[in-house]
Order: structure tokens, then C-alpha cells, then sequence
């Protein structure tokens, strides 16, 4: 969200925004308006073509639902938007997960600061009060207005991530060979399994409970939450985005003498980032900590990507900021940081008591 101060008297429409049902016209206005946010919030990035964009927005996804908004100024042109994920009803443990909604979106530079961000809280507002199953929304910015913003509305940071990257050209591959050896060690006892373009959906089922308590493990500061865990039917629908795009997911274990998981790395590439290569989660088991597994997982990781795509030039991942361990092997490597990220949450309560010093100016639009 990009707004800083309360609205002017300007007035601003919000409609929903139906992928399955929109019609060309409004699609063409919602891919030029996306193209012009990427440009300002992300300026030299490179980003999809817009039949992508259109694929992905409209794919089904079985774990969630997004709510789609635009604001729209006096001549009919899309100025902001809002999107609002929840869970999908009638998902697995819909319960532990009703309670929190994902927000994103925000306003074009041209038109900060004239209430635009303000008018389509209303929108996140009646649907936290229309179903009362989301009572603590979550939002994530880089920007610093979109900081002031979201402390003006009465949101509490409650954690703080860095995307760090680094360039492959810069790797010691001495260094990794070492990590690698180290890792794989006769002493430690470790087995390492490697998977290259996809997992079999029969293994993933085996894996995604070990794999989710190394997830959950992982520093999220104060932020409330779900527990964090990989879901099988997430990985189809992922899987049958990367077919489309063309990519591949590359998987990366060591398993001890009892067959479970001491150490995982994973991380994907895609075509249409060709240059890139994606990490996900590293974790190591509580009780192999401090032996280098982190190290030798990552180091096989790397060699692993080069071999395959030797196009990638760089390695791009998210870290904790509270995550010292981590984000020390990641500058051993020659990570750096590229963009700090913020996550804000608010209650239902706390943002009514905002948006009742910001009233609508116009009745909202439902189409």
C-alpha cells in the first residue's frame, strides 16, 4: 500500500475484479496498470510477458482464494488495487487458517496520497466483517511509504526479511567442493538423495512432514500465524505452473542411518527467468546443527544448478533478519542484500477504528 496521508477530496470508485469473468477490455486495463506498478515498485526488473500474468491470475489454486480490487479516479482508470488471499473453504485444516488473510497491492505514483490505498480498506474491512473468519490481516512492503502507510493505519511490524542476492561468477567452487566434502563426511553417516526437475508426488507425500517441521523452525519474529508447512496439494498446483512456464524444481537431502531428514535444500529456475535460480528452504534438524550440513546442502545445490543451466548468472533468496545463522553462510557465499521487506499486521478491530476517520466518499461499485 503506497498512500501516506488522509484522503483529499478527491473521489475514487472500487470495484471487484473477476479473472474467470472479466471482460478484454478490463483485462487490457489491469495488465497496463500492472505493468506501470512493476515498473515504479520494482524499477529495472524484469517481469513476464502478459499472457503469463493472465495465466497466472487466472489459475485455480486448491489451498486459496484471492479477492481482487481496483480503485478507479472520475475518468474510469485503474489508479490501485487490493488483493486479499484467504484460505479456501473446505481445504484441509481450514480452521487453523480462517483467521489470517494475505494483503498486497497498491497505488500508482501519480496518485499517492489522495485517499486512493484508504478507499480500498473498506473493501479488506467488509470482508474480514462479512465472513469473521479473518481477524488478523498481513501486509508486506519494501517501500517506505508503503511503511509510513501501513503505521499510519495503526499495523505493527511484526517481522522483517531480506532478499539477498548473489552473483554466480563470484562463487570459490574450491570452497564449495569442501562444504560439499564435509557434509558427506563417512563420520556423520548422512545418505544424500537429489532430485532434478521434479519430485515424484509419491516421495513429495512422504516428505512433506519432515520438511514442514524444518519450515516452522525457522525465525518469524513476532509475527502471528499459521504454522508454516508444505502441503501436497500446493505442490500440484506449483508443479503445473512451472509445466506451463517452463521450469524446474531441484530438491536436495541428506538422510541419516533412521531414514529421516538431517538437512534439505531446495530451489527452482524457470524460462522466464532464465538468469535466475530461485533458493527456497534450507533447514538443518535441530540435532545435526553445527556440523556444516547448511553449508554442504547449499554447496550441492549450487554445483547441481550450474551443471544443469549454466545460463544462471544469479542466485536470488529471502532470509529472517533474525536468522544470524543463516544469513552468515549466505555472506561466506557472497550474498548481499538487495531489498529489505517488512511485515505489517492489523486487527479487525484496529482497522474499522481507522476507516471510521476515513468514510467513503462514493458508494462502492460491486460489479
Amino acid at each position: 500500500m503506497l498512500e501516506t496521508r488522509a484522503a483529499d477530496a478527491r473521489q475514487f470508485t472500487t470495484s471487484s475484479f473477476d479473472p474467470q469473468r472479466a471482460s478484454a477490455e478490463e483485462w487490457a486495463q489491469a495488465l497496463a496498470y500492472w505493468r506501470q506498478r512493476h515498473d515504479e515498485d520494482f524499477p529495472g526488473e524484469p517481469q513476464p510477458d502478459d499472457a503469463h500474468t493472465q495465466q497466472d491470475v487466472r489459475q485455480h489454486t486448491p489451498l486459496h482464494v484471492v479477492h481482487r480490487a481496483f480503485a478507479r479516479d472520475a475518468q474510469g482508470r485503474i489508479v490501485g488495487s487490493l488483493n486479499m488471499g484467504v484460505r479456501r473453504e473446505g481445504s484441509p485444516d481450514y480452521a487453523t487458517f480462517a483467521p489470517f488473510i494475505d494483503v498486497w497491492g497498491g497505488v500508482l505514483r501519480s496518485h499517492q496520497r489522495q485517499g486512493v490505498a484508504s478507499t480500498l480498506l473498506h473493501r479488506l474491512l467488509a470482508l474480514m466483517e462479512k465472513t469473521r473468519d479473518p481477524t488478523t490481516a498481513t501486509f508486506k512492503t519494501h517501500l517506505p511509504e508503503g511503511r509510513a502507510f501501513l503505521a499510519a493505519i495503526g499495523a505493527t511490524e511484526k517481522h522483517r526479511s531480506i532478499e539477498n542476492r548473489m552473483a554466480f561468477d563470484s562463487l570459490d567452487w574450491a570452497a564449495l567442493a569442501r562444504w560439499r566434502a564435509d557434509a558427506l563426511a563417512p563420520t556423520h553417516g548422512l545418505r544424500l538423495e537429489i532430485h532434478a526437475g521434479r519430485v515424484p508426488f509419491d516421495r513429495l507425500a512422504t516428505l512433506m512432514a519432515p520438511l514442514s517441521a524444518l519450515l516452522e523452525d525457522a525465525p518469524t519474529s513476532a509475527l502471528e500465524r499459521a504454522p508454516l508447512r508444505f502441503e501436497l496439494e500446493g505442490f500440484h498446483a506449483w508443479y503445473a505452473e512451472i509445466d506451463r512456464r517452463g521450469g524446474e524444481h531441484f530438491l536436495v537431502l541428506l538422510r541419516d542411518a533412521n531414514d529421516e531428514v538431517a538437512a534439505v535444500c531446495d530451489a527452482s529456475w524457470n524460462q522466464l527467468y532464465p538468469d535466475r535460480m530461485f533458493q527456497r528452504l534450507t533447514g538443518v534438524a535441530r540435532a545435526w546443527r553445527g556440523k556444516g550440513l547448511a553449508k554442504g546442502v547449499k554447496a550441492i545445490m549450487l554445483q547441481l544448478v550450474r551443471e544443469r543451466h549454466p545460463e544462471v548468472a544469479i542466485a536470488v533468496t529471502q532470509n529472517a533478519e533474525v536468522n544470524a545463522p543463516m544469513l552468515a553462510i549466505n555472506r561466506q557465499l557472497g550474498f548481499a542484500p538487495h531489498r529489505h521487506d517488512g511485515a505489517y499486521q492489523i486487527g479487525t478491530e484496529s482497522l474499522r477504528a481507522f476507516l471510521s476517520t476515513r468514510p467513503l466518499a462514493v458508494p462502492e461499485a460491486h460489479a
